[in-house]
Parts: C-alpha cells; structure tokens; sequence
C-alpha cells in the first residue's frame, strides 16, 4: 500500500501511520529474519477501520440480497410483505404472541411449538403470521407461508414429484399455513393435507395455522378423516384466540364514511 507522506518511522525501526500515528509494520516473531527482513507489513488503526467498514457494507448488502430472495420464495402473495410489525396499528391483543413467538424462536423451534390462530373472519390472524413471517425471514430464517389451496395445485401438478414436494414443505425451519378452512376438502385432499401436517410433525419442525374454523369445531370434528388432522395441529400447536371486531369490516366502513365526505 503507498505511503502517506506523513507516514514516518519510529524508535523502534518500523513504520508509522502519519493520520493515526499507529505501526504500519510489525516484526516477525521470536526474532524470525525471511528473505532478509525481520518485519512485514500489517494494517495501521485507520487502514484497519476502513477494512472493517467495508466488509460491514459488503455484508449488510449480502445480508438485504438474502432476505429479498427469502421473501421472494417464502410468500404465495406479495401483499405479505406489507405484512410487518412496523405496519401494526396497535388494535390486535393477539399481536403480544407474535412478537413473543420471534423472541423467543430458537426455542419454538428446537421445541417444535406452533401456532393455531383461530377466529372470525377479517380479526387479523393472516397478518399478525405474516408479521412472524417478516420477522423471521429479517433474521435470515427461512419461512414458508401459503394456503392448502397452493400446496395442492403444487401436489396435483407433478404427482410424480409428490414426495419432493411434500419434502420441500418440511425443509423449512417454519411453515404458516393460511386460512385453514377443510371441512368441505375432498378425501385425496384431506389426505394430502394430513401428510403435510404429519410430516412437519415427525420432522419436529414448527407449524403456524390460521382458521375460521372454531376451537369447539377443530377439537369436536365431525369424521374419522377431519379428527386426524386436527389431532395432529393440536399436539404442534398452541390454540390463540382471534376473536374480536372484523377490522375488514370497520376499513370498509371508514371507507364508506370518507367517500360520503368527498361526495358531500
């Protein structure tokens, strides 16, 4: 590296940065001489500075590369990256689980402890996992949040592939599965839908589920087939009530008020 003009040599024979007067050179130990010098070149204060904000940059740029390609590939739906706690307007209780859920991940997941949201339409449980979700893939996790209705379009596109799918799914260290509704699925798609379930299970890795269904509905199915899968999420998750005032509802209605305004 050049040296500043400022640059000078000390005392003790090696050479000083002039800007922060700290050695630019440092001797070979125990008296070692290679190819007749006794010292080689080593990084001032300020040289070591730079260095350090560099590699600081080029990591902060490899680390926001990670997170876009994470939330690229970990979301069925764009809008889910609006899906944050910096985007939370306060009004949900339930909002304390999900921020204590990231808290507290590395034991959920060595735990295997998910998440069952339940509740009415339109009460928030999509986007308080979506702000787990966001979270999670911040700090460079990988998550996966779709809907049973995605994952099998996915199974019946390739049945040949069925295994690797369903593999694919368990790879994730968190998996959300949104608007869990299958009281109306056919016996192959429960039977899909079970061997997702089950697999996350046997893998013991975290599960997330949000439903309309109700807590009496999911612990009181009405077949053999419904029983099973509800048997499963029960033991993975821990059942979190969302029910409350319908906030699609009350934005509709503020629209609606707000148009009566503008129109006079």
């Amino acid at each position: 590296m050049p040296r500043n003009a400022a640059d000078y040599h000390g005392d003790n024979g090696l050479l000083y940065c002039g800007k922060c007067q700290t050695p630019k050179e440092a001797f070979f130990p125990k008296g070692l001489v290679l190819m007749g010098k006794n010292k080689h070149p080593a990084e001032c204060s300020c040289q070591r500075t730079e260095r350090e904000q560099q590699e600081a940059l080029i990591n902060q740029q490899k680390h926001i590369n990670l997170v876009r390609r994470l939330k690229a590939e970990g979301f069925s739906d764009p809008a889910m990256l609006d899906w944050t706690f910096e985007n939370d307007n306060g009004r949900s209780p339930q909002m304390c689980h999900a921020h204590c859920y990231v808290e507290q991940w590395q034991t959920m997941r060595a735990e295997n402890l998910g998440l069952l949201l339940w509740g009415g339409v339109g009460t928030g449980k999509s986007f308080l996992a979506g702000c787990i979700a966001n979270a999670l893939m911040d700090q460079e996790v990988p998550v996966r949040m779709t809907n049973f209705a995605r994952i099998l379009n996915e199974l019946n596109s390739s049945f040949s592939r069925r295994n690797d799918i369903v593999d694919k799914f368990c790879r994730y260290p968190l998996l959300i599965i949104d608007d869990f509704g299958m009281e109306r699925g056919t016996e192959y798609a429960l039977e899909q839908i079970y061997s997702i379930v089950d697999s996350r299970y046997r893998s013991r890795k975290p599960l997330i589920v949000t439903t309309n269904l109700t807590l009496n509905e999911i612990q009181h199915p009405q077949d053999t087939a419904h029983a099973r899968i509800y048997d499963r999420l029960l033991e993975m998750c821990v059942p979190i009530s969302c029910i409350g005032v319908s906030f699609r509802k009350e934005t509709a209605q503020e629209k609606l008020e707000r148009l009566k305004v503008l129109i006079g």
